[in-house]
């Protein structure tokens, strides 16, 4: 199966959307631009395009009825009550249907309009298995146009270099089907034992004044 290491989400800190991303965008010597609301999970959220069709999400939650209905929006929620930080990683594949029939349910659309009327259209899945378990990837597949893909908002200087990662490859492979380092071929993997919550701990980037952690 087609996957490919896709994104990096971060659930915004208690000084909220804004503050969250620029400080995070300095930290990498880069602008971040704009992303938009996702109506469908009562969030919004702010891009930090990389280069290698790698991207940051920054994503808040909003106080809107879908946040407390979606399970998108339920991450995003804990996360950020928790004091923010490092939610998840997202694969893209290009076939959900094996995902939807181990998982026992249908993937769920995502969208996001853009000022000029255009729409960036997805299907995801694995919402849920990340709040129980927050080492492992959720999935998406993405429609539409690519040129809407959010690492294309403008053009990547800095690159997605390692995944600091508590927990166990061997877990992932199996939520994922097969290897692990394949679809994060081209992305460093450190897998630390958990003391407490396993997920992300770090990732590292490479910039322009060098290796730079977050």
């Amino acid at each position: 199966m087609s996957m490919r290491m896709d994104h990096v989400s971060y659930a915004c800190d208690p000084d909220g959307l804004t503050a969250t991303t620029e400080r995070i965008a300095a930290a990498l010597g880069v602008k971040a631009v704009r992303g938009g609301i996702h109506p469908r999970f009562g969030t919004r959220n702010m891009i930090i395009p990389l280069t290698a069709r790698h991207y940051i999400e920054v994503v808040e939650v909003l106080d809107h009825p879908a946040s407390d209905k979606a399970p998108f929006g339920q991450a995003v929620r804990a996360r950020s009550s928790a004091g923010g930080g490092w939610m998840g990683w997202c694969v893209e594949v290009e076939d959900l249907s094996p995902f939807e029939a181990r998982l026992g349910r249908s993937a769920v659309p995502g969208n996001r309009k853009f000022p000029d009327g255009r729409e960036l259209v997805w299907q995801q899945i694995g919402i849920k298995g990340l709040i129980a378990d927050p080492q492992v990837p959720y999935l998406l597949k993405w429609e539409g146009d690519p040129a809407l893909h959010p690492s294309q908002a403008e053009p990547g200087t800095v690159s997605l270099a390692s995944l600091t990662i508590a927990g166990s490859a061997e877990r992932v492979t199996e939520w994922l089907g097969e290897c692990v380092d394949k679809p994060l071929e081209d992305v460093a993997v450190e897998w630390i034992a958990p003391h407490g919550t396993p997920g992300i701990m770090s990732v590292t980037f490479d910039t322009a004044r060098g290796p730079v952690t977050v």
